[in-house]
């Protein structure tokens, strides 16, 4: 109880607080509106940049090692294998960039365990946002230093000799089909970023999954020479698929049946794992 002196006069008077007063006093016209699906994933999006603007040398996945991955590849298994680098370039590089994008989709999971151990979501899903938002603008930040890391490995496979029939265009395309598929590869790893106790452990499982997927397919050589039992593994490969309609598309050829068994590919990865992935995150 609250004794007020009206304006004019010496004596104080009781002011008794009711629901109705008090709501009249903290109610507010102006309250801001609910941020849309979008704007609170670009909100998210633009933290993940800001870490980049921090801590620069994390880019060294997507510039350097791209790099060095494609020198050593070419130079290295470009003469045994096609008789010249630059000739063995031209299989090469379409299966190098997918090789080296999806290589560092396991930051994704990394960076959300980090987040969820230092109870930064914990503050995020007290926010009147949507939930899948921290989540996929995390992601959608992720999805620039594939960017990056495609155009650095095109960039410098063009300065050794990569020639693409398919032109520009075509090359576009099979960097935004790579870029696509990755994006749903990397709901893997933040499944497995909510699931396990830390960043190390989120990297020692990926490293199983990823070295077999991308190294026992098309990336290097011909499946052609490769034994009948591997073979078999090697045509049911999601990453073989995906190497072969970008080889297409970089050629000018493009195989329809090749592309949309990867876009079926991503779609059934994004609907079982980005699943998971939000009753981990809604549970955690």
């Amino acid at each position: 109880m609250t004794t007020l002196s009206p304006a004019g006069t010496d004596s104080p008077s009781v002011f008794s607080p009711t629901p109705e007063t008090m709501g009249a006093l903290l109610a507010r016209t102006d309250r801001p509106r609910r941020p849309s699906a979008l704007a609170a994933s670009a909100a998210f999006c633009w933290r993940a940049m800001l870490k980049i603007k921090h801590v620069p040398e994390q880019m060294f996945d997507v510039t350097v090692f791209p790099i060095i991955i494609t020198l050593m590849f070419t130079y290295l298994f470009g003469g045994a294998l096609a008789g010249s680098a630059r000739e063995y370039l031209q299989y090469l590089l379409p299966g190098i960039t997918v090789t080296s994008v999806l290589l560092i989709t396991m930051y994704t999971g990394m960076g959300v365990n980090a987040d969820v151990a230092k109870g930064v979501f914990d503050r995020f899903r007290t926010l009147p946002i949507w939930r899948p938002a921290a989540l996929v603008g995390a992601l959608l930040g992720d999805v620039l230093r594939y960017l990056l890391a495609a155009t650095v490995i095109t960039l410098v496979g063009v300065a050794l000799g990569y020639r693409p029939a398919g032109g520009f265009v075509g090359v576009v395309a099979a960097i935004g089909l790579i870029i696509a598929f990755a994006f749903a590869f990397s709901w893997i790893w933040i499944m497995f970023g909510l699931l396990l106790r830390s960043e190390k452990s989120v990297m020692g499982i990926s490293m199983p999954v990823l070295f077999p997927l991308t190294f026992l397919s098309n990336v290097f050589v011909d499946p052609k020479t490769m034994p009948g039992w591997l073979q078999a593994f090697v045509e049911v490969n999601p990453i073989t698929h995906l190497v072969t309609a970008a080889r297409g598309l970089m050629a000018g050829n493009g195989d329809i049946t090749e592309i949309t068994w990867v876009l079926g590919s991503c779609a059934v990865l994004l609907v079982v794992f980005g699943t998971l992935s939000m009753r981990l995150y809604n549970r955690k």
